[in-house]
Parts: structure tokens; sequence; C-alpha cells
């Protein structure tokens, strides 16, 4: 089938490359045309793991190309899909903005039946809104909008396209739902049929719910370091339970990204505009803030005063296998020791380009180990694999002092403390 994907971000760009990989005809579009040129060059402006190899394979297969044009992808494809920025407003509320502009220029070129999909995060009710304004441009345009939230995960997003746990598509019109069962045939999935708004409650409210394990196991951690329990080992006896499962209860610093803060504040300040005060919610908001400050206090009790003191942070992404350093609590760590007089030397695999601006202070190194030079700590922010294997005796060697903050669980505390590091992690 002949498909449109409006916006080349993470989702976009994925969805697009991931369809073309099975076979649909893939027109992705970006009004940036310095990025579309970057694409139709082979060159892709992000780091997702998989991504690069499927892109060029599908490119020089003739099944993806890239545009600055909606007309054209319009005119082309059967079903264009909306995958937009949606960030968030200082209320909480999300910018709709970029989604009411693509839907208006999609209502200009329609001509005969397309299907609108909205593939961003949106709050409900924003299907009925894109169906409104492309009447309202083009009164009488045979379309039907549909639903269809994305579940993806930067860092594994390839393989959670290619092998996805469900397919949720919200429709108004039974006439859309044998095109989208079409796309997504070749994934070999159940397809959940919804109406529109359902299908955009169920993005928010799984990310709202998974968010929410994460702050639950960061407050038991906090009990955990209260009475001398291990939080991995808790976590460990919660998800044996098929009922509760084992995936997002890691204790650590946060949650951050691109997603998760935004979701769970839309969706706050969502059931507020239709009367319900989700308390629950906010609270898991004020314990992942909690979160941070009670690891940079255990970093101030550490050193007393920060001011002048060598900081070697490893990790600024918001999570391993990306480059996306948006709401990443390891840039929030790093902005406040830098307000309170450190100096930082930090490394991170991927992300460092794109933290630089965020942290102009902060001195970028080109090895993990060299943040350890003279350092008074060193602060493990994410959870990179690599990190794992680090010269761990070497790096003790050329600490100041050899104080180590795992954020990340991600080290193995016995082996760690025999090299004479004094290892503090989370709940441990």
């Amino acid at each position: 089938m002949n498909l449109a994907i409006v916006g080349s971000g993470y989702v976009g760009l994925v969805t697009g490359a991931c369809f073309a990989e099975v076979g649909h005809r893939v027109i992705c579009v970006d009004n940036d045309l310095k990025k579309v040129h970057q694409l139709q060059d082979g060159n892709i402006p992000i780091y997702e793991p998989g991504l690069e190899e499927i892109v060029k394979r599908n490119v020089a297969a003739g099944r993806l190309s890239f545009t600055a044009s909606i007309g054209d992808a319009v005119e082309a494809s059967k079903v264009i899909f909306i995958a937009v920025p949606t960030p968030p407003q200082p209320d909480g509320s999300v910018d709709l903005s970029f989604v009411e502009g693509v839907a208006r220029e999609i209502a200009i070129h329609i001509k005969e039946y397309r299907i609108v999909v909205d593939k961003s995060t949106v709050p409900v009710k924003t299907g009925e809104k894109v169906a409104q304004t492309i009447n309202r441009y083009n009164p009488g345009a045979p379309i039907d909008v549909v639903s269809n939230p994305e579940f993806l995960r930067e860092g594994s997003a390839v393989e959670d396209l290619m092998k996805p746990d469900r397919i949720v598509v919200g429709v108004s019109s039974e006439r859309a739902v044998g095109p989208m069962k079409e796309i997504y045939e070749p994934f070999k999935v159940p397809i959940m049929i919804t109406d529109l708004n359902s299908a955009e409650l169920i993005k928010h409210a799984s990310n709202s719910f998974l968010a929410l394990k994460i702050s639950y196991i960061n407050a038991v951690a906090a009990v955990c370091e209260a009475s001398g329990a291990n939080v991995e080992r808790v976590a460990d006896g919660m998800g044996a339970d098929k009922r509760i499962g084992r995936d997002f209860l890691n204790a650590g610093v946060g949650y951050g990204g691109s997603c998760f803060p935004k979701d769970l504040s839309a969706f706050i300040r969502i059931s507020e505009e239709l009367g319900y005060n989700f308390r629950l919610l906010k609270e898991v908001e004020a314990i992942n803030r909690d979160q941070k400050e009670r690891f940079l206090k255990k970093v101030r009790e550490s050193l007393w005063v920060l001011r002048h003191k060598k900081i070697g942070v490893l990790g600024l992404a918001f999570k391993g296998n990306t480059d996306d350093v948006r709401s990443s609590v390891a840039i929030a760590i790093v902005q406040q020791l830098i307000a309170e007089g450190a100096e930082v030397r930090a490394y991170d695999p991927k992300a460092m380009e794109k933290a630089q601006p965020l942290v102009p202070e902060a001195k970028m190194t080109e090895r993990a180990e060299d943040v350890a030079d003279g350092a008074d700590a060193l602060l493990l922010l994410t959870e990179w694999n690599e990190f794992k294997s680090l010269p761990w005796a070497a790096i003790k060697k050329r600490m100041l002092s050899p104080l180590l903050f795992d954020g990340r669980n991600l080290l193995d505390p016995a082996a760690i403390r025999a090299l004479g590091f004094n290892y503090t992690g989370i709940g441990r």
C-alpha cells in the first residue's frame, strides 16, 4: 500500500522505515529541508539501533523516500500518518499546533478518499478535532480519521514496531478498518479495533501506568534503604507474580525522556478538564521529582560542599541505547551540580553532541575512563551496558576519592566494593 508519514522524528522515521521493510511504499515528509536532504543522502539524524540499516536498504529498494511536500505525499498515498511533535506546555497540557497545522495542510490537497491517522501521542478527542479541521478547510472531504497510537521504546523502537505486543486502531467508520488491517497484516499481531476516543486514551493510560510502576519501586527503594533491605530482591519477588511482572520495576534516579513526563502531565490535565482530579498520578510525578533530589542529597552528604569538587558523570541520555536527552534526569542532575559550583566531566556513548548545549559548562571526554581524572566522585546516570565492563580498577586509580554513586543500579556492588570503591546505589 502507498503510505505517507508526516514528521520524520523518532516515531515517524522508525514507523516509515519499518512499514517499507514489510513491503509498503512509504513517503516520509518533513518541513525541515536540511533533515530531508540529510535523509535523502542516507544520513540518519537520530541514533536508534538497527534503524540506519533499514532506512538505507529500503531507500535503495525504492520503497522509502523523503520529501518536504505534503501535497505530493497526499496525492500519492491512500493513508497519511500524522507523526509530528506534541510538546508539553507550562500548564501540563499538550501543544497541538503542529497536528492542527498538518491537518489543515492535508485538507488543502485531498481530492479523493484518504485515511488520516493520528500516530502522534495526543489527548482524547483530538481525532474529532482533526476531522473537524479537515472539513473546515475542505468541506465534504472524503476522509476517515483514525487513531493508531505508537508504543515504541527508544533504544528498541525498531524491534517494538516489527514485533509489537498489539496494534490499537481507533475508528469512527468501518470503512477504515480494512485498509488499516492490510497495513499491519505483515506484522502478524492481534489488532484491537476500538472507537477513536478509547484508542487515544489507551496510550496515555499505558504510559502513565508504566511511570507509576517506576515511581512505586523508587518509593519502595527509599523504604529498603531505611530498613536495610535490597530493592532488587524485593522487585524480583514482586515481579515473579504474573499479575505484576518484573518490567519497569528497576529503581533508579527517576524516569525521563520525551514520553513519560509529557504523557503523565497531559493525562492529569486531560482528566481535570473532564472533571476528575487524578491525585494518584500527581503523586507519581512528585515521587519522580523527589528521586532526583534524594540522589543529590546522597552526593552532598558524602562530599559536604559541591563547590569546586570535580565530579565525573557517566551517561547523559535519558536511558541507554538512545541519544535522546529530552527531559533526561541525568542532564537535570548535571545542571544542578554545575549550579552548585561543581566541575563536571561527562561521557555518553551517543548523546554528548545533543547534551552539550544543555550543559555547556560540562567538559565532554572522548573516553568513559577520562571522567575519573582527579574526580572527587563518579556518578553513573544512564544504564549503558558498556559501563559494566569498564576498567574499574584503573578508573579508581585515576580518582582523587573512590566515591561511586550508581544511579541505575547497573554495577555489582560486591565486585565494585572489592576494588576499593565506596559504592552507593539505589535501595541496595
